[in-house]
């Protein structure tokens, strides 16, 4: 990727915020997949943890463990062996619907690919995690609350468009505003710059850094080193584990 530049880690603000525990524990977490006979190691016993308010930049070759991790996580998956604990929560106890719900309420996802819907407005496309949330908003409330995440990403002036009249950056920060709009805990960005050119990669990251600073807690599986670097904290996997750290979790 060529030269760009991006927010410096050293500009963040301190990796934990106030609560009580980390925000996520990882403890001792095995994943195997069985495909016929075989097993796949894909996590060999991952333990680590993460603060409210770090930012967390997971990196690695192919084939690390990263995707599985990601999806660990997100309560898409259970661990085969281990604990994942959630705001406190042991997400390998629920069941799916339960762990349906953790999500709704707790985790913010952002794709490479923003995912959103081409038919339907930039707000329209925000406003769509409440309408399957546990609690039913007024349908004015929905609009505001959508409408407040626009303007938070500097999109106030672009809710009326579909997708295809927004560039590759802005339908990113429409999918970071949709991440948001339930109020979550923690955002999962999955390669977010994937798609993007360098210049609008930076803007991006530029955007979650100054997330971060507000409160938000991030964690973004990375192929750059580049991007990496704008994370306060990087855990590098290799063969399933955890081969580096460079910080840890306060609170």
């Amino acid at each position: 990727m060529s030269a760009r530049t991006l927010p410096s880690a050293e500009a963040k603000p301190p990796a934990a915020r106030s609560g009580a525990g980390p925000l996520i524990a990882f403890e001792g977490v095995r994943k195997v997949y069985r495909l016929g006979e075989t097993e796949v190691h894909a996590l060999s016993g991952v333990s680590f943890a993460i603060g409210r308010g770090e930012f967390v930049a997971v990196t690695g070759p192919s084939g690390s463990g990263k995707s599985t991790l990601m999806n660990l996580l997100g309560a898409l998956d259970r661990p085969t062996d281990g604990r994942y604990l959630l705001e406190g929560a042991d997400v390998g106890s629920l069941s799916r619907d339960e762990r349906a719900r953790l999500r709704g309420r707790t985790i913010g996802f952002v794709f490479q690919s923003f995912n959103l819907l081409p038919r339907t407005t930039a707000l329209e496309n925000v406003e769509l995690p409440l309408l399957y949330g546990a609690a039913a908003l007024p349908s004015a409330e929905r609009r505001d609350r959508a409408r407040e995440c626009l303007a938070r990403v500097g999109l106030s002036d672009r809710e009326r468009h579909h997708p295809s009249q927004l560039s590759g950056g802005q339908q990113q920060r429409v999918a970071i505003a949709r991440a948001l709009v339930n109020r979550p805990a923690l955002l999962l960005a999955d390669e977010p710059t994937g798609n993007l050119d360098s210049k609008t990669s930076a803007e991006i990251m530029a955007l979650l850094a100054r997330l971060n600073a507000e409160g938000v807690t991030i964690v973004l599986v990375t192929h750059e080193p580049d991007i990496a670097a704008c994370a306060r904290r990087r855990l590098v996997f290799r063969d399933g584990a955890i081969v580096e750290d460079t910080g840890e979790a306060t609170a």
